[in-house]
């Protein structure tokens, strides 16, 4: 695809883990309407479970998370005591032993936590839920911060896939985002998790970041290959200062260029195929055995705020200071402040700050924009007679997809919508036709390639 062709669609669009999207969330649900939105789950739904942990030791600069600076272990241990309360708090409203198919430890970094730590948490969860016996247990590791005892506790709580933080392995790179990490460090926390039985092993990489080539970023992958992970995300870095001001310690200057990050990106691509990974919607890749790339072959694959994953449960409950939830009724996401969030807690009350309840088209226009994030693709008669309604709801979408289509960005089949693999990169630009509330409110988002 022409060079002009993307520049003029590489517009600021949302990442679209979700949708309606989380800047349109409203404070105003009630304490009393949380508590119906989670006793009107069913009781046999399987739950998906999301538990932040909002510390880390030091701010990598490209980082886009809600996290604290702490070199103290004082408060991530009264923080830990609230998160035990919040947890056992729902599944008194909820009704204990609900069933969960999966559980994601993510930050900030959840290894901060000491292992003796790591277990009294396993072991609030499984007072306050009932894990299936296939339960995906997964944790975000920072491979700077890990001993072996700290893996063994978490494998010991039953975590059956990690996701290593790498994001690149050349030094210049990482002085420049302020994360210096050996690749020693890394290989031996792959290691120490194989030994504790832990093989499912996902690599986070970034593309885009200060210094780096094309050659930078196909050497990381080489490396990192050397460590036999299952997946790889490689996500493009997201510069937001407007949002996150720490971003502003990168140099502008010393960052690629559109062209640059467009070629890091398939480069980098090209090479996971050569070692056998499937390629799956916007960034990731996994071995063609490996759940997720089964997912995608079977028409399983979903997306939410934890990127492309397997996970099936239709509710999503989050613990912990500004994490979010999805339920039946809409979405929710707690207070971000961990001080709020903590005096919330412990005056007995969720700390829910805002929401936004499914309406109108939410499901459908969700339905849509999930298909084509994780396929590239979507049947949009097809959806609507699962939803029972007509296509000719979306004739305006239709006639904005012309001007996509002329452009070589999607092709048109009848009610059948496909990216064109040469413009993959700009999936999150096609969703954006289908999103009914993009350009309501005015939002800062990162540029699609």
């Amino acid at each position: 695809m022409k060079t002009e062709t993307i520049q003029k669609y590489d517009r600021g669009v949302p990442r679209y883990t979700s949708y309606p999207t989380a800047h349109l969330f409203q404070p105003g649900l009630s304490e009393d309407s949380y508590r119906e939105w989670l006793s009107a789950v069913p009781e046999e739904m399987p739950l998906s479970l999301y538990a932040h942990i909002p510390y880390c030791d030091s701010l990598c600069w490209f980082c886009g998370c809600h996290t604290k600076i702490t070199q103290k272990y004082k408060p991530i241990r009264e923080y830990l005591a609230v998160l035990q309360k919040e947890i056992l708090m729902t599944a008194d409203v909820m009704g204990p032993g609900r069933p969960v198919s999966h559980l994601h430890f993510g930050g900030g970094s959840p290894t901060i936590l000491i292992p003796e730590d790591v277990r009294a948490l396993f072991g609030t969860l499984r007072e306050a839920f009932s894990f299936t016996a296939d339960a995906e247990l997964a944790v975000e590791i920072d491979p700077r911060d890990m001993s072996q005892e700290a893996i063994n506790a978490w494998a010991e709580g039953g975590i059956n896939r990690a996701s290593l933080g790498v994001q690149d392995i050349q030094p210049k790179v990482q002085q420049a985002i302020n994360r210096i990490q050996s690749i020693e460090q890394t290989a031996q926390v792959a290691s120490w998790l194989h030994q504790a039985g832990v093989h499912g092993i996902n690599m986070d990489l970034m593309y885009g970041l200060p210094y780096q080539t094309v050659e930078s970023v196909l050497e990381t992958v080489r490396q990192v290959m050397e460590m036999a992970p299952e997946r790889i995300a490689l996500f493009g870095y997201a510069h937001i200062p407007a949002l996150k001001p720490h971003q502003r310690l990168i140099p502008e200057e010393v960052l690629p260029d559109f062209n640059e990050r467009f070629e890091q990106q398939e480069a980098a691509a090209e090479l996971l195929g050569s070692y056998g990974f499937v390629r799956i919607g916007l960034d990731h890749f996994a071995k063609s055995d490996d759940p997720m790339a089964i997912a995608f072959a079977n028409g399983t694959l979903r997306r939410n705020f934890q990127g492309y994953t397997t996970d099936k449960a239709e509710a999503m409950i989050g613990f912990g200071a500004s994490s979010i939830g999805c339920l039946p009724a809409g979405f929710v996401q707690n207070q971000v402040p961990i001080t709020t969030y903590k005096s919330t807690i412990n005056k007995g009350n969720f700390a829910v700050l805002k929401s936004i309840p499914f309406q109108g088209q939410d499901k459908l226009r969700a339905a849509i924009i999930e298909q084509l994030m994780c396929y590239h693709r979507v049947d949009l008669a097809l959806l609507c007679e699962q939803y029972s309604c007509s296509p000719d709801l979306f004739r305006y979408e239709f006639g904005q997809l012309q001007d996509l289509a002329s452009d070589g960005i999607v092709t048109l089949d009848g009610s059948l919508i496909s990216v064109t693999d040469d413009a993959r990169a700009l999936v999150r630009t096609v969703c954006a036709v289908f999103d009914e509330y993009h350009g309501q409110r005015e939002r800062a988002y990162s540029q699609a390639v």
